[in-house]
């Protein structure tokens, strides 16, 4: 079943849920939040690209940007950094646009400040970017891309099934933990550290035995 306009998500969450769904959770239940150096950095990077008055054509290429864009199928909805549109002679999944006469494929593109993830959580970002296109439009896309700051790269990602299905398990998964309103349990990860919300979640509590233990390992260490 569709899900209706009162029980959209932001298809952004996606991505921190993929990275940690306890993040997740403080920031879309609990609308918890807090900035580090990587969330800052990341802000820098889409100014350049958060103009959605912005247009730029390139020969047969059309850039669009900050479209906003919407899935019932996945409950989300958001805003794209960037879509290519590619002119096209074939009519098979391609679109009209109202100020560029012609047929045009959509092609998006994410913009990362860092460099490549060793997990999925950018790419299935990209792809629920892709099934929300794929439903307003009603096309088939099977390529993206991944831009990434650091490195200064764009990195084309294939829409494969397998990308497909993480995406709706992982939607399917955030609407249920919302309508339940309970946020995880922290689980202390290496990628922690990585964490603007580290001081709000305090993944340290969840492998402590007792709060006599949290006070004598951490904080009575920290102020000796």
């Amino acid at each position: 079943m569709p899900y209706s306009e009162d029980e959209m998500l932001m298809l952004s969450g996606i991505q921190h849920y993929m990275f940690c769904p306890r993040q997740w959770a403080l920031i879309h239940i609990e609308q918890q939040w807090d900035e580090n150096r990587l969330t800052t950095e990341g802000k820098l990077l889409h100014q350049n690209v958060d103009d959605s008055s912005y247009r730029q054509k390139n020969g047969d290429i059309i850039t669009l940007h900050s479209l906003p864009i919407a899935s019932k199928e996945l409950g989300l909805y958001g805003i794209s950094d960037a879509i290519e549109l590619l002119h096209t002679n074939d009519e098979a999944d391609a679109i009209h646009h109202e100020k560029y006469p012609g047929l045009w494929t959509p092609f998006p593109i994410e913009y990362k400040h860092g460099k490549p993830k060793s997990d999925e959580r950018d790419e299935v970002q990209l792809a629920a970017q892709v099934i929300c296109l794929e439903e307003m439009y009603n096309i088939h896309i099977n390529k993206g891309a991944l831009f990434y700051g650091e490195t200064r790269r764009r990195e084309n990602i294939e829409i494969t099934e397998h990308l497909r299905y993480t995406t709706r398990r992982c939607a399917e998964e955030m609407h249920n933990i919302f309508k339940s309103g309970i946020t995880p349990t922290a689980v202390k990860q290496p990628h922690c550290k990585n964490c603007s919300l580290t001081d709000l979640c305090l993944p340290e509590l969840n492998r402590c035995s007792s709060a006599s233990y949290y006070l004598n390992s951490i904080l009575y260490e920290k102020t000796s």
